[in-house]
């Protein structure tokens, strides 16, 4: 059972080991994966709405979201016991995160950020779909292509983070011409994909039945993935209107 998201890999659920009692169900984290969402949705609404009154002042949430996001995902991964209060906050620091940055790129281009959640949960709700109806099949060649890609594109960003702090940029990919296009579109595939590999390992911990906290960790799983498909969504829509 292989899936290229971090946090949701291949022995999580057989490292946890079962000690009996109530175990992982799909309602169950059905359930855990609205709440997050409703968390992550509220606090995206309060940074949005500040960002229309104070611009500046809102960038420190921006930021901050960012970084306590990417600690708290870090913590969730190592203590899954942990997951219903860290993976709370998870969605709490995203929120903050997305909310900020979503009201910039609307800043630039209106209408963008309608057209980024339209496609994300169209996304989601196709792929959910094709996943239900056995039509997408996630064989282990599948799943390695989608890890591999996957960690590609984690060290290009990471290349790009560090070059950028001695003041060098990597050509093209994140431009607004063909090749960023490409790249972006490249990279919201991939990030789709991994929403399928998801789908797919929520379903085998099911099967297993995986203890019961493990519906947190394996929606918070699912969000890190479905926040990374609206981020990369937002981007391409933007390197798209820049040629407008």
């Amino acid at each position: 059972m292989r899936t290229s998201n971090p946090t949701l890999n291949d022995s999580t659920f057989t490292r946890e080991g079962y000690a009996g009692g109530a175990v992982m169900t799909l309602q169950g984290t059905v359930n855990k994966t609205l709440i997050f969402l409703g968390l992550l949705t509220m606090t995206a609404m309060w940074t949005w709405n500040r960002f229309w009154t104070d611009p500046a002042g809102t960038m420190p949430f921006l930021w901050g979201g960012a970084i306590a996001g990417l600690v708290l995902a870090l913590i969730t991964c190592f203590k899954k016991t942990w997951s219903p209060v860290t993976g709370s906050l998870y969605a709490v620091a995203e929120g903050l995160f997305v909310g900020a940055l979503s009201a910039l790129y609307e800043s630039q281009f209106q209408g963008i950020v309608l057209q980024a959640v339209l496609l994300t949960v169209g996304t989601l709700l196709a792929l959910l779909a094709a996943y239900s109806m056995r039509i997408i099949k996630p064989s282990e060649n599948f799943k390695m292509g989608v890890f591999a890609a996957t960690g590609g594109i984690a060290l290009v960003y990471i290349a790009t983070l560090v070059l950028g702090f001695f003041g060098i940029q990597i050509p093209y990919i994140h431009g607004s011409g063909w090749i960023g296009i490409g790249f972006s579109v490249f990279v919201v595939i991939i990030a789709a994909l991994n929403l399928v590999l998801d789908f797919d390992f929520i379903e085998q911990g099911v099967a297993q039945g995986a203890p019961k906290y493990m519906e947190w960790y394996a929606s918070f799983g699912l969000l890190v993935t479905l926040v990374w498909l609206y981020i990369e969504i937002l981007r391409l829509l933007s390197k798209l209107a820049r040629r407008e």
